[in-house]
Parts: C-alpha cells; sequence; structure tokens
C-alpha cells in the first residue's frame, strides 16, 4: 500500500555526509527499506549545529521524525537539536523520541525514580557534589561496591566503580551508624569507559573528579554493584511496550580482574549477541517487561504508550536468585536518544510503529 507519508531519519555527520546522503549508505538502511516496502517515503536528515537552520527548512516538510542522537555527540550536547525537536513536534510533526520523554525516562536519574520497581536496587541521587560528600563515604565505610554514573551520557563516561582498597579494621559499630571515611582514605576507582583501567586513589580525588559532573544542574546516581556481573548484561529492545529483540554482553564494562591479578587485567568489553524476541533464555524477563515494568514505569513517569519512544532499550543486569533458584533482574540503564546498532528483528517493528504514529499525528493535525 502507498502512503504519501513522510519520514525522516535523523542522525549526525557533517555538512559532507549531508550531501552525499541516501537511504543506502548509513547504518539505518534496513530501517529505510522496511518504511519503503510499507509505502513510505523515507529520508535521510544528517544534522549537525552548525546547519541546524537548514535542517530546520528540511524537517517542516515531513510528517514525522526518528531521532538518533547523542546525549553528547562530538563533544557538544544536544541543546540546540533538542529546541528544534520540540518546536517541530509543537507544530504536530511526529517526533520519537521526543526530548522531553528522555529527560523522563533516558536519562540515569530513571534508577533513582523506579528504585522501588521489580527491577530496582539500592540507589541514591546526588544533586551536588555537596550530596555526594555526605553519602558516598558513609557507604563505602559499610564495605559496600557502588558504581556512580553521570545524569546524562553515553559510551561508559561518567560511570565510575568505586570501593575500597582495603578492608577497614573490624569495628563493633553496626553498618548503619557507622562514621563516614575520611577524604584520605584510598579507594580503588574504575571508568566505565572502553580502555580505561582500574586506579588506587584517595576519596578526596576521586570527588574532585566528579565535580565536572554536576556543572549546568547535573546530577549523578549512585547505585550498589552487583556482583553477577560477571553473568554478562542482558539488554532488552522495546519498540513502544513491545520487546522486539534481545543482546547479550558477556563481558561487559567494569567486569573485574581475575581473582589476585593486578588491577590493571581487567578484560575489555566484548562483543554483543544479537537475538530475536524468541530467545529462550530471555522469556522471564520479556514477560516482566511486558506484563508489568514497562507500565509501571509509564505511571511512575507520566507517559503515555504513544509516547513511548518507537526504539528504546533497557540493560540489565542479574541480581541474587530466589528461593527457587530464579534470577532476578536489575536496571542499569535506559538508553533513548540513539540505540544502535539493534537486532535485525527490531526492524519492522520500528517501520510498523513509526508510520502508525506518523498516521496518528497527521489525523490529528488534520493533514
Amino acid at each position: 500500500m502507498k502512503h504519501d507519508a513522510r519520514i525522516a531519519i535523523l542522525y549526525p555527520g557533517d555538512y559532507e555526509a549531508r550531501q552525499k546522503a541516501t537511504p543506502e549508505n548509513n547504518r539505518f538502511a534496513q530501517v529505510f527499506a522496511a518504511l519503503q516496502d510499507l509505502g513510505v517515503n523515507a529520508l535521510p536528515v544528517v544534522y549537525h549545529d552548525d546547519f541546524f537552520a537548514e535542517v530546520r527548512q528540511q524537517l517542516l516538510t515531513v510528517n514525522g521524525v526518528l531521532v538518533w542522537f547523542n546525549p553528547i555527540q562530538d563533544g557538544r550536547d544536544r541543546t540546540i537539536l533538542d529546541a528544534l525537536l520540540r518546536e517541530i513536534a509543537a507544530l504536530g510533526i511526529f517526533v520519537s523520541a521526543h526530548p522531553d520523554v528522555i529527560l523522563k525516562m533516558g536519562t540515569k536519574e530513571v534508577l533513582y525514580q523506579t528504585r522501588h520497581m521489580g527491577w530496582g536496587s539500592d540507589t541514591h541521587l546526588y544533586a551536588s557534589l555537596e550530596d555526594l560528600c555526605q553519602t558516598l563515604p558513609v557507604l563505602l565505610s559499610r564495605g559496600e561496591v557502588r558504581v556512580l554514573k553521570q545524569y546524562r551520557g553515553n559510551g561508559g563516561l561518567g560511570v565510575w566503580k568505586v570501593e575500597l582498597a582495603a578492608p577497614l579494621a573490624a569495628v563493633n559499630e553496626p553498618p548503619d551508624t557507622r562514621s563516614p571515611l575520611p577524604l584520605d582514605t584510598l579507594v580503588n576507582v574504575r571508568h566505565a569507559q572502553r580502555g580505561s583501567v582500574a586506579e588506587a586513589i584517595t576519596l578526596g580525588e576521586f570527588v574532585t573528579r566528579c565535580a565536572a559532573y554536576f556543572a549546568n544542574s547535573g546530577k549523578m546516581v549512585d547505585q550498589v554493584y552487583q556482583p553477577r556481573l560477571t553473568d554478562g548484561m542482558i539488554r532488552c529492545y522495546l519498540v513502544q511496550d513491545k520487546v522486539v529483540g534481545f543482546g547479550h554482553q558477556a563481558i561487559n564494562a567494569l567486569y573485574p580482574a581475575p581473582p589476585g591479578a593486578h588491577l590493571g587485567e581487567a578484560p575489555e568489553p566484548g562483543p554483543r549477541l544479537y537475538h530475536p524476541p524468541t530467545l529462550p533464555e530471555g522469556q522471564a524477563l520479556k514477560h516482566k517487561l511486558e506484563q508489568g515494568w514497562v507500565s509501571e514505569m509509564q505511571q511512575l513517569l507520566g507517559i503515555e504508550t504513544e509516547s513511548l519512544p518507537v526504539l528504546w532499550d533497557a540493560d540489565f543486569l542479574f541480581g541474587p536468585k530466589g528461593e527457587a533458584g530464579e534470577d532476578s533482574y536489575v536496571l542499569c540503564e535506559i538508553n533513548v536518544s540513539s540505540v544502535a546498532p539493534f537486532p535485525d528483528s527490531a526492524v519492522p517493528y520500528i517501520a510498523q510503529a513509526a508510520l502508525a504514529r506518523t498516521e496518528a499525528a497527521r489525523q490529528k493535525r488534520g493533514d
């Protein structure tokens, strides 16, 4: 069936890439083909802040926009792009993911806001460096291993594992009443960015490193470390409220060094293997998401199903096993801004959802 809908796929690039862009010469070629199979006129829109006005004129001619653009792209944030997308959406053009939806579910703060859900864990939110200084030393004094994450970021930037470099001397105080550690306490820290190695520094030095994450109203989220990280990470790919594929990464960021090995001998993250939504090992998690967790998250965050991103993913680590030996799952990140690559199984769902939401927006607009 032929549609007259025009859907743009927006992704980053320079002006040369913009001039040469075709539906076939980018990493979204499968999505372009699937949209074209549905009769949609799909067009590539390469974006950079330097030529945003030209992109704006192009977006005013379409009915829908699918956006793949990182929170931090080539050293720049999305301030200009998000303002443009809000303007376009206000005109009745479908935008996914809408910047307001990204702010609700695509930042690390979602880990704190949903901490009491079935996927939650012990999580703290630091709205300032002072908050971090008050709470983190207390948590470390209990012998806990923590993972701190900046509010917005990608590629492991601003994600740190922190633990004591040496066990504390035995004390009689209960863990909940122990005094915070002094800032000259030695801690082992490791950045999750690829190529980073663990190092021993003082707690004060680590606090200083975190200061930059609080600039411009930034925040950090602090989660308890999951010992079963060595069992791998499961990434669930969703189109709105439906699981459309899985990714499994056996060796992921912050994977520890072998017992007795030097801190710097931790392995680099390995490849992510992709699977369809029928993966047998993923059915328990798929059921939890589709039958409860996604709708519970929507209620907590105030997101209608129609506003859920056309494509998003949720990363899970294995939590403690239950009494019957069943797995539990701990959410460690939701990605919304630029989910790629993704399983082949997701492609038709992406195209169908994009067309459905675009047509709904057109009908509402009266096109």
